[in-house]
């Protein structure tokens, strides 16, 4: 062994490569080699009194809405981006160190961002990664990481339409030969379908509910469209009129009803995105069909809406919650083999 090729496998010992998808709702990391080794909620609790951080990612979870004055659960991204630098980077540096298999590494990190953030966002991204203990920071706009990890020919000279429906962000992209054709990022996705649901609730029954109950409720009945056979579930809050505890029961038609209007500005999304294509590649995706990713895609029946409304096939990704953390733990691996995919990636330095 010569010295540049022991150069080479020591560097490749001290090196870590991870994919971060920094998501509003969920934080999911990647380990070259390992998969997927991490799914945490993006949540942190604070002591108000001193400023200390008590607790992350799942313990912290537990602690929405159950804290008392003096501790707060806060979520430090809110529509995809950052809204707490310091939270952002406290939590970040937890699940990297949570991830990491090696002590004492040289990480490699891509964070998969909302296609239509700004630079001073997408420079608070990388920043929070280096402080956080990454020694290389990339980032990836998230259709593209979600469409590398559903394993679609993005670096072939073929159309494909992707729609990541995330926490705080939907993203619909339509990709060619490595590079974002048309794409439109709105800020209607979990979070605010959860919203819709707690606001109906209110309005119909005269019941608060937290948006963990909203979350569950929509998990559990939620559709988009109607059902064979609907279903019914259990919400318990605090009655408006009363103010003591109180539960009733709200069906997948409730839930549909509650979300109309959110699940129409995704599918007008993914309409005046298809007006933009190109004709070639518009034919293009006639053939292959729409690809759904993200959490938002387990909506029962948003498959078939979509399809209804575009006439277009729609598929859902084999793992839609995994898309973009798989995408943007890929692609450093992907690159050595397809240098072309080298322009999905910017560096941080």
């Amino acid at each position: 062994m010569n010295f540049k090729e022991l150069f080479a496998s020591l560097f490749s010992y001290a090196t870590e490569d991870l994919g971060i998808d920094l998501g509003t709702a969920n934080t999911l990391v990647y380990a070259e080699g390992r998969g997927i080794v991490l799914r945490e909620p993006s949540v942190v609790a604070v002591d108000s009194e001193t400023g200390t951080d008590l607790a992350v990612g799942e313990e912290a979870q537990r602690m929405l809405g159950r804290t008392p004055a003096s501790i707060t659960a806060i979520r430090p991204l809110r529509d995809g981006v950052i809204a707490d630098y310091d939270l952002t980077q406290a939590m970040l540096r937890y699940f990297i160190s949570k991830a990491s298999s090696k002590r004492f590494a040289f990480r490699r990190v891509v964070v998969g961002i909302p296609s239509g953030v700004t630079e001073v966002e997408r420079l608070a991204v990388i920043e929070a990664c280096r402080k956080a203990g990454a020694g290389q920071a990339f980032v990836i706009e998230e259709p593209m990481a979600a469409a590398i990890g559903s394993g679609l020919p993005v670096s072939e000279p073929t159309g494909s339409l992707i729609v990541d429906i995330g926490g705080g962000t939907t993203e619909v992209a339509i990709i060619s030969l490595a590079g974002i054709v048309a794409a439109r990022s709105i800020r209607v996705a979990g979070d605010e379908l959860d919203e819709a649901v707690a606001n109906y609730v209110r309005r119909a029954f005269n019941l608060y509910i937290g948006e963990r109950s909203a979350e569950k409720a929509k998990i559990e009945v939620g559709a988009a469209y109607p059902l064979e056979t609907e279903l019914t579930t259990e919400v318990r809050g605090r009655d408006l009129v009363t103010g003591l505890p109180r539960s009733c029961v709200i069906s997948s038609e409730d839930v549909r009803v509650a979300i109309q209007d959110q699940l129409a500005a995704i599918v007008e999304a993914v309409k005046l995105t298809l007006e933009t294509s190109p004709p070639e590649l518009s034919a293009d995706i006639i053939h292959r069909g729409i690809f759904l990713a993200g959490g938002g895609a387990l909506l029962r029946g948003l498959d078939r809406l979509i399809s209804d409304e575009t006439g277009i096939p729609v598929l859902i990704a084999n793992d839609p919650l995994g898309c973009v953390v798989l995408g943007a733990g890929r692609v450093l691996a992907a690159i050595r083999e397809n240098p072309q995919l080298r322009k999905v990636l910017v560096k941080s330095n």
